[in-house]
């Protein structure tokens, strides 16, 4: 029988090794899985490159992360906001390695390792600071910049719903990254608040099919940030 619930988070998580390239789903505070980050940080790995949209909000969730010393390298499109004062710092003081990428190329970058496409060209970035060094074409006129895939070791989503099989729901605007990583990672980890019977999700709501999925855990509704 196929069931993927894990019966904890420190369960969830057993087996992340240092230096793993972590795929981290959120838009800021939506839908950023912060059990599993949390989880994370106790679980002791290190020398991480995360992707993520964001490099961290306040002192909670992903900026715990960095402020534990655990992330050697961030790859994400919007580092600094008002409240990345652990990012800045640690960035500023040579102790945290920044890639940064145009969000629609780090959206396409990630779903291309999901799709098996080895590079795509994208115009987004040409003639920047972006491209210094980059491989670049022009194509029916236009130029662009060659891009290669994202692809994870571990992938950290929260979803809202899911099944002993690992079919996920999400909620609302708390969907965004997560349905790519879940494609783009060799585990794939999920965060649910309501585990259901197997057929309680309707197939043709299914947003991430359990095949992209490895273990489901299910965590407490802590707040509601996002419409």
């Amino acid at each position: 029988m196929i069931n993927k619930i894990s019966p904890s988070v420190e369960a969830a998580l057993s087996g992340i090794q240092d230096g793993a390239t972590v795929l981290i789903g959120g838009f800021g505070t939506a839908g950023q899985p912060n059990a599993l980050i949390d989880g994370l940080i106790a679980q002791g790995a290190r020398d991480l490159v995360v992707v993520n949209n964001n490099a961290g909000n306040g002192e909670t969730g992903l900026a715990a992360l960095l402020a534990a010393g655990r992330v050697r390298k961030i790859i994400c499109s919007f580092p600094r906001q008002a409240d990345s004062q652990i990012f800045d710092a640690l960035y500023r003081s040579g102790k945290l390695e920044l890639e940064l990428v145009p969000q629609g190329n780090l959206a396409e970058r990630i779903r291309a390792a999901g799709a098996g496409i080895g590079a795509f060209f994208s115009p987004t970035g040409y003639g920047t600071e972006l491209a210094k060094g980059r491989e670049t074409r022009e194509i029916n006129g236009k130029h662009y910049v060659l891009e290669y895939p994202i692809a994870g070791d571990v992938a950290l989503i929260q979803a809202e719903r899911g099944d002993r099989w690992g079919n996920l729901t999400y909620r609302k605007t708390a969907r965004n990254f997560g349905p790519i990583m879940a494609t783009a990672a060799k585990l794939t980890i999920a965060a649910v608040h309501e585990v259901v019977e197997l057929g309680d999700i309707d197939p043709e709501i299914v947003v991430t099919p359990g095949l992209y999925v490895q273990r489901v855990v299910q965590v407490p509704v802590t707040s509601r940030r996002v419409a």
